[in-house]
């Protein structure tokens, strides 16, 4: 049986509750590292390089788990991200083609005031064998990323030629808080301004597990669209022959997230909340995966 892992975004609250998740579960001998294909969008991809490194999920957990709580930043007022959340309605609306309307969300992304790339990267490559254009694990990995130019949607694997780091820092890229990625002359922005989790790309895989972190928290008018997305995403799986299963964060885990994703002073409690719900799934999620 074929087995695909669908990491979605969520920002460094998703990173560590997708980590936590990942290790409640394993400790209830639901290893979902032994996929045959990981596929992570923004979040997603940091988390899922480590794991198709050969990381534990406990290993990738550790930091959070018992890390000292990080102070939320003070003094720095939150990015306005008004005009990428309207934007992202639209691509997924369905009103104009959606790469026009990524594209647009690129060029106000390249003239957004942010970290440099090479911080960026950085910030991933001491997790990920610390080369920002080191090499792809053996295990079949997938990240996703858009071009900032023109919209298009982009699949980054082992032969693709980028570095590890360098496209996870691409699909990670966030318009308006982190700069698009280079690479070949183009630049790249996050995988998640298609969709936060891409699923439709796991069509095909006889049972596919998609984590999704965005969706309880988002407010009822902007998710409402997301959802109905979302939803065709899991049909085209089912409709390819895929028995899916879908983990999406419970109140408790929702709760430990606070208001913003961006919030790193969130994920102490975030992987704690993801460890319990993990523990809770496994019985669930076995069903699907063995």
């Amino acid at each position: 049986m074929s087995r695909a892992l669908v990491l979605g975004g969520g920002g460094p609250v998703g990173v560590a509750w997708e980590a936590g998740l990942l290790a409640g579960l394993a400790e209830q001998d639901v290893d979902l590292s032994n996929a045959d294909l990981i596929l992570g969008t923004s979040a997603g991809s940091f988390v899922g390089a480590q794991l198709a490194r050969g990381k534990s999920p406990a290993e990738i957990a550790a930091p959070d788990l018992g890390g000292a709580v990080r102070p939320p930043a003070t003094g720095v007022p939150p990015p306005d991200l008004s005009m990428l959340i309207t934007k992202m309605l639209e691509a997924a609306s369905g009103k104009r083609p959606a790469e026009e309307v990524r594209a647009e969300i690129g060029a106000w992304a390249l003239n957004s005031a942010t970290t440099g790339e090479e911080d960026l990267i950085a910030r991933f490559a001491s997790s990920l064998g610390g080369d920002f254009d080191g090499p792809w694990p053996t295990k079949s990995f997938a990240c996703t990323a858009v071009d900032a130019a023109d919209g298009s949607f982009r699949v980054w694997n082992k032969d693709a030629g980028i570095g590890l780091a360098r496209a996870v820092a691409s699909s990670c890229a966030v318009p308006g808080i982190y700069p698009p990625i280079s690479f070949h002359g183009r630049r790249y922005m996050d995988g998640g301004m298609r969709t936060a989790t891409n699923a439709d790309l796991a069509k095909g895989y006889d049972a596919v597990i998609v984590i999704a972190v965005t969706l309880r928290s988002m407010p009822s008018f902007i998710g409402d669209v997301f959802r109905q997305r979302f939803e065709a995403e899991l049909q085209s799986l089912r409709d390819s022959g895929s028995r899916v299963d879908v983990i999406i964060p419970d109140e408790e885990s929702s709760a430990a997230f606070g208001l913003n994703l961006m919030d790193a002073s969130r994920r102490h409690p975030s992987a704690q909340a993801g460890l319990r719900q993990g523990r809770i799934e496994a019985a669930r999620i076995i069903q699907t995966w063995r």
